[in-house]
């Protein structure tokens, strides 16, 4: 069993957005938050997030928007960034 919380609602009105992935190792939560690229059918929460946001931007009139995306694991009260060039080094 394992949980995912999404907030996505308003991110392309300018709130934050939100994706939550709690759960028992091994039970599913990277695969749901990556899945995998071929076939599309197989891609995660995050890609089509992505997708969503960057078609909403380009059809987008009279607007400018700023991206930042973070992807953490916490893990036996470690934190690691998911995107960082080391994704092994731990976080303060």
């Amino acid at each position: 069993f394992y949980l995912v919380f999404l907030r996505f609602q308003g991110v392309t009105e300018g709130y934050n957005g939100t994706i939550f992935a709690y759960g028992q190792t091994g039970s599913g939560k990277s695969f749901t938050m990556q899945g995998i690229a071929d076939p599309s059918t197989q891609k995660g929460i995050i890609p089509r997030a992505f997708e969503h946001i960057f078609e909403s931007v380009q059809c987008a009139e009279n607007a400018k928007f700023l991206v930042r995306a973070s992807y953490l694991e916490i893990y036996n009260e470690d934190i690691r960034d998911l995107l960082g060039a080391d994704t092994k080094q731990k976080l303060e």
